[in-house]
């Protein structure tokens, strides 16, 4: 070896020397070691307690949440009091709802905060137009009785006071009546604009308006207004959109669930197989996935040829923008799909995009298939090993289930947290005016916040007209700390779902672990080998689950907020911001995947011998950079492998769904019923699918990870001698070029 000492170098099978010196020292033989530890104590203690301190102040955060909150101020059409039209006592004849200045809502997230605008429960909604700017700026125009007739104002407030224009700009002003409306219709009880009329206006489309024959142009873009109504009216599509799948899901949902346990009988016999037929599972997943893309390339490229020869084909015309509201609210999600999906599909430049996009996968799974093939024959050993593991304890297949259920209670913790949140808060009051005619025994100045009860004990007014003394509605108003309680909710719900999904990994590596270190494989486990291991996991190792989780959790929770800075200043042309962005947000994403890496292999070490996390985390990195070549191109190729059998069996269901649920056959067609969206049941059965793989080949990723760990270990403490025997197999033994010097290795 050139001088070089067996410590310091390993020539494998593979022709690849690995050194031991700068990531630690190689492995020694330990007589004792006999698979996981039965003596071990609880590790890292410090992160149990802060873990359990943190779910205890997240219970906290919910109990304030669900005191203070009420999501149905979200979905049912609900004033700035929080009362309900058409539904609470006071507002019972009052069902729609109407909103003082619709161009406020021209946010995405006011279908969770709320519309920062006085809202009120009205009769009708109006059946006009008005414009308060037509009277404000044409004076010779202000008739009081005509205005009162159509002004809509808070509850309470005397129209009949409004006597001059000043005092029509006062009651503006202070929110108490509306500056303009449309006339409008009720789409899922809000009152949402008919029809709009645009004019160009310095290169905007701004909203025109005419009455009593004077025109002009409000200080509102066609944009904004077009915004509001589509997010406002996102909650009667949504409905409308719900209530249409529940109709499909009732009378398709018999074939739904054969098609699902058709997949589950799929992946079941596809992993069955693999036990016996590892090899030839493995290039038929290979092959059908290249099968695959070949016809995906054959068909854009047919289509794409199709309307390159059509001389006229056809293109979107641009909309008018004389744009009728009522054809823009009542455009449900199936119509934006046919209309925006469907126009896509009809140019020729969507099919050379797929084609480009199929091409290149092809050919970068063919270079890997050629440049690595001689290492798919180790990874193939590596799998049927991995099934050999699986098989001894069936009981592992369907355990990821369990943690999964657990992930989905988790999430619908957080998210009724957050709505819960995102709908606490109060009504903010303000003073109105103090005049001669206010009599308070309190001082009070105009704009501040006053607490109604208290201004009415200790203000009087003289004059009823008056309307600039009073303690008025301003708006619904969400404490500021609320926004940080939803960042709290947020990172436990990311700490809590991290740290289920590395419970269910530890658990599978301690079963796997066991399984590789038991010298009589034939023999298989204890039949309770999976309930040891969680109460292994549960017993000394929740505090490592909790760090090594919360590690995951920070990097995520500060990808979160790139992302939400990237989106706040998107609208900014600042190349070097933008830049700064797309380079830490690409850094923080390669620091979630090397830490997801790194976590998988320490709670391997872990399970195995029960050391705390930075020791799981610096032994398994040192393992596994001494042999930094093996991991590339036998686990990884072997994870390339498992995730081409998974994508065959869901592109195989999604084609025999659309098969059947597409049109596709007449004689099918007779026999399955009329669906609104034929699309449903195919999603819904492509995304079990996907599901189940990913339940069952996620278990065989975890054994071959456990499997690989534990065979890079076998190799540096063991060298084959009667005294240091191999754990591994016969055929992995034949393949790496490794041998035991005795017989009872045959027994394996």
């Amino acid at each position: 070896m050139c001088g070089k000492s067996e410590d310091e170098v390993d020539r494998g099978s593979d022709g690849v020397d690995y050194e031991y010196n700068k990531y630690g020292s190689k492995l020694k033989f330990d007589p004792e070691f006999t698979g996981p530890q039965k003596s071990r104590s609880c590790t890292d203690i410090l992160c149990f307690a802060i873990f359990v301190v943190f779910l205890v102040a997240w219970a906290g955060v919910a109990i304030f949440a669900y005191k203070h909150g009420s999501p149905e101020r979200l979905v049912f059409p609900t004033d700035s009091l929080g009362q309900r039209c058409g539904i609470d006592e006071s507002v019972k004849n009052k069902p729609h709802l109407l909103f003082f200045d619709l161009s406020k809502c021209a946010k995405p997230a006011v279908i969770v905060t709320g519309c920062p605008t006085p809202q009120i429960c009205v009769e009708k909604c109006p059946t006009q137009d008005f414009f308060s700017g037509l009277y404000l700026e044409n004076l010779g125009s202000f008739n009081p009785v005509e205005v009162q007739s159509q002004l809509v104002c808070w509850y309470g407030f005397k129209k009949e006071s409004i006597r001059t224009v000043d005092q029509l700009k006062t009651a503006i002003e202070q929110q108490r009546c509306s500056p303009w409306y449309l006339k409008s219709e009720s789409i899922a009880g809000r009152c949402l604009p008919y029809y709009l009329t645009a004019i160009e206006d310095q290169g905007q489309s701004k909203l025109k308006y005419e009455m009593k024959g004077i025109s002009g142009t409000l200080n509102v873009t066609v944009e904004e207004l077009h915004n509001a109504t589509r997010f406002l009216a996102a909650l009667s599509s949504a409905q409308e959109f719900g209530e249409m799948m529940l109709q499909d899901l009732t009378k398709v949902w018999p074939y739904v669930l054969v098609g699902l346990a058709v997949a589950m009988i799929v992946c079941l016999v596809f992993i069955l197989l693999m036990r016996w037929l590892a090899g030839v599972m493995v290039w038929l997943s290979i092959v059908g996935v290249l099968g695959l893309l070949s016809f995906v390339i054959y068909l854009c490229y047919s289509q794409y040829a199709k309307l390159a020869a059509m001389k006229n084909p056809s293109e979107p015309t641009p909309k008018d923008l004389s744009i009728s509201g009522k054809e823009l609210l009542q455009l449900n999600l199936n119509e934006i799909f046919k209309v925006n999906f469907k126009s896509y599909l009809t140019k020729k430049e969507t099919w050379m995009v797929f084609l480009i996009i199929a091409a290149s996968i092809l050919a970068i799974i063919v270079l890997i298939l050629i440049f690595l093939r001689n290492r798919i024959r180790i990874a193939i050993e590596l799998i049927r090993e991995a099934s050999k593991a699986v098989g001894s304890v069936t009981s592992t297949l369907f355990f990821p289930i369990v943690p999964w259920l657990i992930q989905l209670l988790a999430l619908a913790w957080g998210l009724s947290v957050a709505l819960y949140l995102a709908s606490s808060g109060t009504a903010e009051y303000r003073v109105t005016g103090v005049n001669k005619d206010c009599r308070c025994d309190h001082e009070y100045k105009p704009g501040d916040v006053c607490i109604l009860e208290e201004f009415n004990e200790h203000c009087t007014n003289l004059k009823t007209s008056d309307v600039s003394c009073g303690c008025q509605f301003f708006a619904h108003r969400t404490d500021n700390y609320v926004s940080w309680l939803q960042a709290f909710n947020l990172f436990g719900t990311l700490w809590l779902l991290f740290f289920i999904s590395a419970l269910g990994e530890m658990v599978l590596a301690g079963v796997f672990g066991a399984w590789y270190w038991t010298w009589n494989k034939a023999k298989g486990l204890p039949f309770f080998a999976l309930t040891e291991s969680i109460w292994r996991a549960f017993r000394y190792h929740v505090g490592t689950l909790a760090f090594g989780s919360l590690l995951i959790a920070i990097c995520r929770f500060i990808r979160i907020m790139l992302e939400y800075i990237h989106h706040k200043l998107k609208k900014r042309d600042n190349k070097f911001v933008q830049c700064l962005l797309c380079c830490l947000r690409c850094c923080f994403w390669c620091l979630e995947k090397f830490l997801r890496f790194l976590n998988r292999n320490a709670y391997v070490m872990c399970a195995v011998h029960g050391t705390n996390f930075c020791r799981s985390a610096k032994d398994a990195f040192n393992l596994l950079m001494r042999n930094i070549v093996r991991v590339v191109v036998i686990d990884k190729v072997t994870d390339f492998l498992l995730f081409l059998g998974k994508i065959l069996i869901v592109a195989g269901m999604g084609v025999l769904s659309y098969y059947v649920f597409g049109h596709q056959s007449q004689e099918l067609d007779n026999h399955l019923p009329e669906l609104n969206y034929f699309f449903l049941p195919i999603i819904i059965i492509a995304a079990g699918t996907y599901f189940i793989a990913t339940v069952f080949f996620g278990v065989y990723a975890m054994a071959v990870d456990t499997l690989f760990l534990c065979f890079l270990e076998d190799g540096e403490r063991n060298d084959g001698s009667s005294e240091k025997p191999y754990f591994m197999s016969k055929n992995l033994m034949k393949i790496l070029g490794k041998k035991n010097q005795f017989r009872e290795a045959d027994t394996k």
